[in-house]
C-alpha cells in the first residue's frame, strides 16, 4: 500500500467481517468480502475526502479473492461506484476441478506447510454448517495448533505449521475434502464475465495458489469475455510476485485512470 501512497493514489482497505471482533472470519468467501468493500467505498465517496470518482480493485491472495468478487458484484450491488479494472496478485481460484487436482498431490507422509489453509476452510464450513464440527476431524496431536486458526493470521498460523513439522496423515482421523465442497462453493467468484479489466500477476514458483491454478482462472475468464493481461514472474513465489509485479501493474492501472483501452493478453494463455 505504501508504494500506491507515495505515487498519490488514495488507499481505503476493509479489515472484513469478523476480523477483530468475537466468533469466526468467514475465510475467502466470496459475498462478504465483496460487500465489505463495496460498503466501505461507499462511505468514503459519501464523505468529504477530496478524492477521484474512480475505483481501482486491488488485492494479493485472499485479498485477490476479494477484488475480482468486488469487480463482479459490484454492478448489482453499487452500480454507482466507478470500477475501472481489478490488479490482483497471487489469486485464488478453488473449483471442485482445481480442488480435486491440488488433492491428488498431498502426501500424507510429508510434512505439510499448507495445512494451514485447510484449517481455515474448516473454520469457515463450522460458520456455515452449525453440523459439521472440525473436531471430528482432526487428531488430538493437531487440535491445539488448528484451534489458532481462529485467531492467527495466516502468516503465523504458517510458521507455527511449519515448527511442528505435521504430515497430514497425522493431522487428519478422516480426509475432510468431501465435507468442505459447499464451503468451496462459498468461495467460488460469483461470474468471471467482469466487464472491467483485470490485471492477474502470477509467480511461477508460488505453492500457495500454484501457477496451474492461476492459470485455469486465466482460462475461464476469457472465456467469458473477460479483458486480462496476465504478467508471469518465472523466479516469484506467492509473497514475492507482489512487489516485483507493479513494474507492469502500475502502467495497466494509468491506462485505466487515463481511459486508455487495455489489450488483452487471453490468446496467450496455455492450454
Amino acid at each position: 500500500m505504501h508504494e500506491f501512497l507515495a505515487r498519490g493514489f488514495a488507499v481505503v482497505a476493509s479489515d472484513y467481517q469478523g476480523l477483530g471482533t468475537a466468533g469466526l472470519h468467514p475465510y475467502l468467501a466470496t459475498r462478504p468480502a465483496a460487500y465489505s468493500n463495496l460498503d466501505l467505498i461507499r462511505a468514503v465517496q459519501n464523505s468529504r475526502y477530496p478524492l477521484t470518482e474512480q475505483v481501482l480493485l486491488l488485492g494479493q491472495s485472499q485479498g485477490a479473492s476479494a477484488a475480482i468478487s468486488t469487480a463482479s458484484l459490484a454492478p448489482d450491488y453499487a452500480p454507482e461506484i466507478d470500477v475501472v479494472g481489478v490488479v490482483a496478485t497471487g489469486a485464488p481460484y478453488l473449483t471442485p476441478v482445481v480442488l480435486k487436482s491440488l488433492d491428488r498431490l498431498k502426501q500424507l507422509d510429508q510434512p505439510d506447510p499448507l495445512l494451514g489453509y485447510t484449517f481455515l476452510a474448516m473454520t469457515l464450513a463450522e460458520h456455515l454448517d452449525p453440523a459439521f464440527k472440525r473436531r471430528d476431524f482432526i487428531t488430538d496431536l493437531a487440535w491445539g495448533l488448528a484451534e489458532e486458526a481462529q485467531t492467527l493470521c495466516y502468516r503465523e498460523l504458517k510458521l507455527k505449521v511449519a515448527e511442528a513439522n505435521l504430515m497430514r496423515g497425522e493431522v487428519f482421523t478422516q480426509n475432510p475434502m468431501s465435507d468442505l465442497e459447499e464451503t468451496f462453493a462459498q468461495m467460488n467468484y460469483p461470474s468471471l464475465g467482469i466487464n472491467v479489466p483485470v490485471f492477474l500477476g502470477t509467480g511461477q514458483l508460488d505453492r500457495d495458489t500454484p501457477y496451474r491454478m492461476q492459470a485455469k482462472l486465466v482460462q475461464d475468464l476469457c472465456a467469458e469475455n473477460t479483458v486480462v493481461q496476465w504478467e508471469v514472474y518465472p523466479d516469484l513465489d506467492h509473497r514475492g510476485v507482489v512487489l516485483p509485479s507493479l513494474a507492469d501493474s502500475l502502467p495497466f492501472i494509468r491506462r485505466l485512470f487515463a481511459g486508455k483501452t487495455v489489450t488483452s493478453s487471453c490468446p496467450s494463455v496455455p492450454e
